[in-house]
């Protein structure tokens, strides 16, 4: 059976999660998905919303969907889902995984990588996360959960930007730029996205990433030189007073990003070793990272990527007869020690 795709959809309570799922499951794109609500024991307020009352756990949907409200475990309800698949009693092409508002979408990541039968029926995706124009500002000063949600972003819908001047809508484009240089960011009007937009972007799929986007990170070395300026010396968290003035506050957040470069060749073993304490100490505060490395011994790009403490590596394309053999990484994270891990990196080189 062919690996099952599955998006993950974060956002604070309010920011449209609930408006975006209706419209992806009343659309007519043909494909038949599977919803899981990762509720955690809360009442499911959105219940009512997306199916009718029913006592069963799993419910069928008029156009073919498939709509499972989890109290328990994400592990067995992917599990049951999979199991249903393979006898046939359940057809469905694709998962999509709704968590509460609060939710670290870094857990739920983790699930398809540790468990082996989960890693063996389904392929992640991407984690997409919606971010309310109104709200947000107030949300990523006062809440850490915001903010990660916005660090493990592959793409990255703002809503209600309509409620907001523009400049508020630049300065939050700009901010979350800063967090997360990888996500692209698009406004979104009452949930109304291309599908393309949400389905098979790959954020995950260490190879095909590259295929569609040779100059991963080319885009960032613009935004590089934002990174060092003195961040938030005149901040007043948890909120601030003056919010809204265009690109002249800056504000500390603490999950940000950095990209490192190099054109010299990595050596393997000593990157490894590095990569391994860095992820041993550090692992729970890495929220995403990237990169394309240039290794000594191979002609082709190794491509590697972790979530947390979970770190993976894989042979990509060969590097071009004309191109320039260069290592790009990002690291997005809580507070991170970027001169550690500047450090670190350099003395892995060859």
């Amino acid at each position: 059976m062919a690996l099952i795709p599955a998006t993950i959809l974060t956002g604070f309570l309010g920011s449209g999660k609930t408006t975006l799922l209706k419209r992806i499951l009343s659309e007519a794109h043909g494909q038949k998905i599977a919803v899981i609500e990762n509720e955690f024991g809360e009442e499911n307020i959105d219940n009512d919303i997306l199916v009718t009352e029913s006592k069963e756990q799993i419910v069928q949907m008029s156009n073919g969907c498939i709509c499972c409200t989890i109290r328990e475990d994400l592990r067995e309800a992917l599990q049951l889902l999979a199991a249903k698949k393979r006898k046939g009693l359940l057809d469905f092409d694709r998962v999509v995984i709704e968590t509460t508002g609060l939710a670290d979408p870094g857990p739920v990541a983790q699930t398809f990588f540790m468990d082996d039968e989960i890693a063996e029926s389904y392929l992640l995706d991407s984690i997409l996360t919606l971010v309310d124009a109104k709200h947000a500002p107030q949300q990523l000063n006062d809440r850490q959960e915001a903010r990660r949600q916005v660090g493990f972003a592959d793409q990255i819908f703002i809503s209600k930007s309509d409620l907001v001047a523009e400049e508020e809508t630049e300065a939050l484009i700009h901010r979350l730029k800063h967090m997360n240089p990888r996500a692209p960011q698009q406004k979104v009007h009452f949930g109304d996205v291309p599908i393309k937009d949400v389905f098979d972007l790959r954020g995950f799929n260490l190879n095909a990433k590259l295929d569609i986007d040779p100059d991963f990170l080319k885009e960032e070395e613009a935004h590089d030189h934002d990174h060092d300026h003195a961040h938030g010396e005149h901040c007043d968290h948890p909120s601030h007073a003056h919010e809204g003035h265009g690109h002249h506050h800056h504000h500390d957040d603490d999950v940000k990003s950095f990209v490192y470069r190099s054109d010299r060749a990595f050596d393997p073993a000593r990157l490894e070793d590095f990569l391994g304490a860095i992820v041993n100490i550090y692992g729970p505060r890495m929220l995403r990272y990237k990169g394309v490395l240039h290794m000594q011994g191979t002609e082709r790009k190794v491509i590697f990527q972790g979530v947390h403490q979970l770190m993976g590596s894989d042979l990509g394309p060969a590097w071009g007869t004309d191109e320039k053999r260069t290592s790009r990484m990002v690291f997005i994270g809580i507070d991170l020690p970027r001169e550690i891990l500047e450090q670190g990196l350099d003395q892995c080189l060859v």
